[in-house]
């Protein structure tokens, strides 16, 4: 309970005790006057009813005020929650997107790196070749003067005999 309700129950209490010490003058009857007429009724148990009936008015009002604010709060509860299924919904749908730009990035990078792959493995066959006919060509120059160097020598030596002859 909050303090208002509180002091409100301690009111009507003390008001009721009030009432219920001084009953008998809250019963005594007195001339009334209503504009055009005297009456004699209790003016102290009119006032009582006076009281209760401004009570459950307040009550009924505070009841009204409490019964729509919270149909209120749930309304916007409600709204809320759209709300926060269309965010949900707009999040999935850039995460979807984001994992599509993902995706097609890496396959872009895959074909690059297929690309420069195939362009390494032609370039490396290139050199390959390239240094196979360097090989194969100094093969052939290292023979040709070793053969050269071969006939110096037969035809020096064939000279250093016919001179020892």
């Amino acid at each position: 309970m909050n303090a208002r309700t509180l002091f409100l129950l301690l009111m009507i209490i003390v008001v009721g005790v009030f009432a219920a010490i001084n009953w008998t003058a809250f019963t005594a009857i007195t001339p009334l006057w209503l504009l055009f007429t005297t009456v004699q009724a209790p003016l102290g148990l009119i006032m009582l009813a006076l009281v209760a009936l401004v009570i459950l008015v307040a009550l009924v009002f505070a009841a009204q005020l409490k019964t729509g604010m919270l149909l209120e709060s749930r309304q916007h509860g409600r709204e809320m929650q759209a709300q926060r299924k269309l965010a949900d919904a707009a999040e999935a749908s850039r995460l979807t997107e984001l994992q599509g730009v993902l995706e097609s990035g890496l396959r872009s990078q895959s074909e690059q790196i297929a690309t420069m792959r195939t362009d390494l493995v032609e370039r490396m066959a290139q050199s390959e070749l390239a240094v196979q006919q360097q090989v194969t060509q100094s093969e052939t120059t290292l023979s040709a003067y070793i053969g050269e160097l071969e006939d110096r020598l037969e035809r020096h030596g064939d000279k250093v005999e016919k001179d020892a002859i």
